[in-house]
């Protein structure tokens, strides 16, 4: 009874405080470069609860030749998955335990900027956690989005039927069409909740409120104290009131057209080999029709037929490319696209709110 409660699946993410903040000072430390590190945690009655993070070193390829910012980020993202990287990861999670600090890695985190996270890069790393550990997931925190100042972390795992066909390592067309995956099944999102401890709560709560004047008028007696107006701590922004259009909306837009190119190259290519093939058969079968007149020809004059499967050996047959890039682009057009909706449903909610000023008389 205890092991079959123990494996119940994890259905939200649980977030510390203290973690969200190393991670946003990590990223915003190391933007536009990559920033990639490990979370520790527990799994807990359905909640996957993450206590403690920590950074992966990258080397320092400065210097190296001219593209050294691309070497930086191609070296950010592939360290969860580095070799010097797993053993600093298990120095770590050791020292963790030494101190009594919840251990048990559930997982990695990364950067993104503008929803562009969503790579072969991400894949890799993510299944070579989700390999060992099914209980595992992929945090993102998306830089350019959180500098607004509404915080953007999401949490990803990769699906069952897509680890399935990675383990294969086939994404052709006949393989896709039996395990009917498609580019929405690539990931599932888990909802992420910021947990503050009771004592953190209880001084946020404590936090004087903004003095209304600038000398404060003194109290004439009790009563005065008690009509005074409580003005409780922590506003919200009126920057949500704003109007303007939102600055990232016409990014989003510029990336989601890139993707969109990036969708018709690959479609391109496919096409490209289907071509080829179909070449190739035309030939295979010319050869074929050949062989077969051939020996009919030989047995009428009783000679030894030849053999008719030699065209396998004559003829090479265009190899196939692999899907996945396509299903993992697509995955990304769908992103971009939530994120204009999202966008631009703000601002058309806004619009309706003042229609009636905006509108002439």
């Amino acid at each position: 009874m205890a092991d079959a409660q123990k494996e119940v699946p994890f259905k939200t993410v649980q977030v510390e405080a203290l973690v969200v903040m190393k991670i946003v000072k990590h990223c915003a430390n190391q933007f536009p470069t990559a920033a990639t590190g490990s979370i520790v945690g527990m799994d807990q009655s359905g909640v996957l609860e993450i206590t403690n993070t920590f950074p992966f070193p990258i080397a320092d390829v400065a210097g190296l030749d001219g593209s050294h910012q691309n070497d930086a980020s191609a070296l950010a993202a592939a360290a969860p998955r580095a070799k010097a990287n797993v053993v600093y990861q298990s120095e770590m999670i050791r020292h963790l335990k030494e101190v009594n600090v919840d251990a048990n890695n559930v997982g990695w985190y990364t950067s993104a900027t503008m929803g562009n996270f969503l790579s072969s890069s991400f894949i890799e790393n993510q299944f070579h956690y989700q390999k060992e550990n099914d209980k595992t997931i992929a945090l993102v925190h998306d830089v350019s989005r959180s500098v607004q100042g509404a915080l953007n972390i999401r949490a990803f795992k990769l699906s069952e039927k897509f680890m399935a066909a990675y383990k294969e390592g086939k994404f052709t067309t006949e393989s896709l069409q039996k395990s009917k995956l498609s580019f929405k099944e690539i990931l599932v999102e888990f909802p992420v909740n910021v947990h503050n401890s009771h004592l953190l709560t209880s001084f946020l709560h404590q936090l004087p409120g903004v003095p209304t004047k600038a000398e404060a008028t003194m109290p004439t007696s009790l009563a005065d104290i008690r009509r005074a107006d409580q003005k409780t701590p922590l506003y919200p922004s009126v920057d949500t009131l704003e109007l303007s259009i939102d600055p990232f909306l016409e990014k989003s837009c510029d990336l989601l057209l890139d993707s969109i190119e990036s969708h018709y190259t690959e479609l391109n290519n496919h096409q490209y080999y289907q071509r080829q093939m179909a070449r190739e058969q035309t030939k295979i079968t010319a050869w074929q029709t050949k062989r077969k007149a051939e020996n009919a020809a030989r047995v009428a004059s009783k000679q030894q037929p030849l053999p008719e499967d030699e065209w396998q050996r004559i003829f090479k047959l265009p190899q196939e490319p692999s899907r996945l890039e396509g299903m993992l682009n697509a995955k990304q057009v769908e992103q971009y696209s939530k994120q204009i909706d999202g966008f631009t449903a703000n601002v058309s909610a806004k619009m309706f709110a003042v229609r009636g000023n905006l509108l002439p008389e």
